[in-house]
């Protein structure tokens, strides 16, 4: 696959979302579906989405015990997501369990992807609330290089990580960066963030752009300039 733009559909419910993308007419945008649209509309929504053309990441960010993510992987494979994820925290053997559960009788699947560290994660943050005492950027390549040994296509990392996720886990091992900002854009509350140039400057795959989109004037604009400053 080559670099793409992913927008990130944070939305309420399913119509805000179908009329939000009713704006592209031109375009059939990569499209994230993310917790709160998915528990709103279920599974429903992708479906939809697929049927007119998009691309879908489904980001349940699934972290539980091998057995039950295996078996929830297994339903999510029917829907027609063409990228899923899960936390790479939940350890090697779920990451295993996960792909067993997402490949089909034929062998075909989505693309599996593991969470190294959320973009709104810091180091101190890290330290004091999860105990982890290890340097953030050594965390994010360890938990990659799990993703990549349990069979995984790649991570969702922040912008600044890909480079060093790819010199150590391969070119074709897959960073799906999001946090991304424009450079006179506000951050939010990420703290790991990026401009679309900066992230294709550093080699991420596809990167995922939220507010910056969906909160613009002019949403099909933003992605424009999203998709010229990272794709070119």
């Amino acid at each position: 696959m080559g670099k793409d733009v992913i927008i990130a559909c944070d939305f309420a419910d399913g119509k805000t979302c179908l009329e939000f993308l009713g704006k592209f007419t031109e375009e059939k945008p990569f499209v994230k579906i993310g917790m709160e649209l998915f528990y709103a509309e279920g599974p429903a929504i992708v479906r939809a989405l697929k049927s007119r053309g998009h691309k879908v990441f489904l980001d349940l960010k699934l972290h539980d015990i091998p057995n039950t993510v295996k078996k929830s992987m297994a339903v999510l494979a029917d829907l027609g997501a063409d990228i899923i994820n899960l936390h790479a925290a939940g350890t090697r053997a779920m990451m295993e369990a996960a792909l067993e559960g997402l490949t089909r009788p034929d062998g075909t699947r989505p693309l599996l992807i593991a969470v190294t560290q959320l973009t709104s994660t810091s180091q101190e943050r890290m330290r004091d609330e999860l105990l982890i005492d290890r340097p953030l950027d050594e965390v994010v390549l360890v938990y990659a290089q799990n993703a990549k040994a349990a069979g995984l296509d790649g991570v969702v990392c922040a912008a600044p990580e890909a480079g060093k996720i790819h010199a150590h886990c391969g070119k074709a091992f897959l960073t799906v960066t999001p946090g991304i900002r424009f450079a006179d854009g506000d951050k939010g509350d990420q703290v790991r963030v990026m401009t679309p140039a900066d992230a294709k400057a550093v080699g991420s795959d596809y990167i995922v752009v939220g507010r910056p989109i969906t909160g613009a004037d002019d949403p099909v604009a933003a992605y424009r300039r999203c998709v010229n400053e990272f794709v070119g």
